[in-house]
């Protein structure tokens, strides 16, 4: 007890030291108290938003997280080789389990290679996995990263936390009235649906994998374009995840921790933090770190909330008296519970071509079930399907409030190069109501002009081959058409786009003769320079026609011809010796 009491002085000591430390790196910019949510807005002290404000739309729904700070003492690299991990002071807090850690370092290193600018460091990962799950629970997971037992937060109902009906029917949490949050990094299962990621290639997504869930996590962290390299985006990053200035706090007190050194050690033998933001107590054991005796058989893993576990219920007869117990009053309802239905407000039809930016962008109004506007609601908007059309962030997700006219103004969507109708749907955060759908169309990449780059006449004598390729620009409205499909083929007359078979050919890989290519494309200038021609024996004047999609045509003119004789030099004749004939007189 002793023991146990001075380890709680020691961390009740570092809370002042440690916090300060870490409020110190923040931007001098934002005032003490100031919140900023997953869209970087920022909220004044005194006017924080509503727990069901935010809470559906952040990585855990604002549950509940572990509030203890990192020890005084700087991190060792590994273990005394005299105390080991047990007893060495702060190794057990520095010490993240092998997988778990490992988890933290692919999904880092993923990251840097899908979104580069984030920068995001493994070591924010392994912070907020430890604020949120103790590193799963002190890394009690299987050989492939899943908890060995389930890590689910409280019921979100309302009573003490934020009000989330159930958006899975139970399928990750369990709980088919309301969401909780569930795994190692604390999902609620409205934002996993759209945050989940694979990180262990197995074909899943599940909340309650390491290396799936630290994945997910590195990604909604760096969505918006945030740069965590910047004290700025990082607060709005980590304030996403749990809109809370004290988890900021904390979570940067263990990121600074970690970044000054960490090791690795064993998987079910890290500490779990004794403090709860919702100062739970009454929690069950935490798991022993040693493996159980070979000799007696493993106790079945009990669900845990992430404040350590499920309360135990009072014996029977235990004798204790039974305290009334307050009414729990009925909460506010917020704007959002006022929500009966969305309805579009004049978005105009959504086309745009491969590649491009749409013009258009969905406005969405929520409105009460008397058809009244309502404002401060937040509405989701989600890219679903296999596309790569996304919002101009990069992102298929995208969260707006609605103004003071119920109204919420998506970001505009950037057109993928897979082509045809994508469905954009509208939801009401925090509402189980139908969705909206809006549909967006992707047409290819067109042209509506070629021109050829070049006025120089193309010609070839019969069996020979053009000095001049073919090369022309294709513009669309003015401006470079890239990446668009054309055809070229050598036709019979300006009449007839029948495929010629004599006159000049093109020639593939073999050698063989070919006069349709298909499958070019213009490069990112508009420019597409055909292959070599050749001539076969037949001469005369004879057209190569070039289409693209959009509907632009070029004709061009090829020309085969005997070549011109030159003149031979003048022979001179040299005059032929003058035949003398002499006649001589008769006699």
């Amino acid at each position: 007890m002793a023991a146990q009491f001075g380890r709680r002085l020691r961390k009740g000591a570092a809370t002042t030291a440690v916090a300060a430390a870490a409020v110190a790196a923040l931007s001098a910019s934002q005032a003490p108290g100031v919140s900023v949510d997953d869209q970087g807005r920022q909220t004044p002290a005194g006017a924080q938003p509503t727990p069901d404000a935010v809470a559906d739309d952040s990585a855990t729904g604002n549950s509940p997280y572990y509030t203890d700070l990192p020890p005084l003492n700087s991190p060792s690299p590994s273990p005394s080789p005299t105390t080991g991990p047990s007893t060495a002071l702060g190794a057990t807090e520095s010490g993240i389990p092998a997988t778990v850690l490992d988890a933290y370092k692919k999904a880092a290193t993923a990251l840097q290679d899908a979104k580069p600018g984030c920068n995001l460091p493994w070591e924010l990962l392994a912070a907020i996995g430890k604020v949120e799950s103790g590193q799963a629970r002190g890394g009690r997971v299987d050989a492939n990263g899943t908890t060995i037992s389930p890590i689910l937060g409280p019921q979100l109902n309302g009573v003490g936390f934020a009000n989330i009906s159930d958006t899975d029917d139970g399928a990750f949490d369990g709980d088919s009235a309301y969401d909780r949050a569930v795994g190692p990094m604390q999902f609620i299962p409205s934002t996993w649906a759209w945050a989940g990621r694979d990180g262990n290639g197995d074909g899943k997504k599940d909340p309650n994998n390491i290396y799936d869930a630290a994945l997910a996590a590195g990604h909604y962290l760096c969505r918006f374009g945030w740069d965590l390299s910047t004290t700025a985006d990082l607060n709005r990053a980590i304030l996403s995840y749990n809109n809370s200035q004290d988890y900021l706090n904390t979570v940067l007190s263990w990121l600074e921790y970690y970044r000054r050194g960490t090791h690795e050690i064993p998987d079910g033998t890290g500490t779990l933090p004794d403090n709860r933001s919702d100062n739970t107590t009454g929690a069950s054991p935490k798991p022993s770190p040693t493996p159980p005796a070979a000799d007696k058989p493993t106790p079945s893993p009990e669900p845990q909330t992430p404040g350590g576990g499920a309360t135990s219920p009072t014996p029977p007869g235990s004798g204790s008296p039974t305290t009334p117990t307050t009414p729990t009053p009925t909460p506010t309802p917020t704007p959002t519970d006022t929500v009966d239905h969305l309805e579009d407000a004049g978005t105009a039809k959504l086309t745009a071509m491969a590649g491009d930016a749409f013009t258009q962008r969905i406005s969405t109004r929520a409105e009460t079930e008397g058809g009244k506007a309502v404002a401060k609601v937040r509405v989701r908007f989600t890219v679903v399907g296999e596309t790569d059309t996304t919002f101009t962030s990069g992102e298929n997700v995208a969260t707006v409030v609605t103004n003071s006219s119920g109204v919420a103004v998506a970001p505009a969507l950037r057109a993928g190069e897979k082509t045809g109708d994508v469905t954009v749907r509208a939801t009401v955060v925090g509402r189980m109501i139908v969705g909206l759908d809006y549909t967006a169309t992707v047409t290819e990449r067109a042209a509506d002009t070629l021109a050829r780059t070049s006025d120089t006449a193309l010609t070839c004598v019969p069996g020979g081959e053009f000095a001049d390729q073919v090369e022309v620009k294709a513009t669309y409205k003015g401006a470079a058409a890239d990446g668009v499909a054309a055809t070229a083929t050598l036709i019979k007359s300006a009449d007839d786009p029948a495929e010629n078979d004599k006159g000049p050919y093109f020639q593939d890989a073999d050698g063989k003769t070919v006069r349709t290519l298909t499958g070019l494309k213009t490069d990112a200038n508009g420019l597409l320079k055909l292959p070599k021609l050749y001539a076969d024996d037949t001469t005369g004047t004879f057209l190569l026609r070039i289409n693209t999609a959009g509907g632009a045509t070029l004709t061009v003119e090829l020309t085969v011809a005997a070549a011109e004789s030159s003149p031979s030099p003048t022979e001179t004749e040299s005059p032929s010796p003058t035949e003398s004939e002499s006649s001589s007189p008769s006699a």
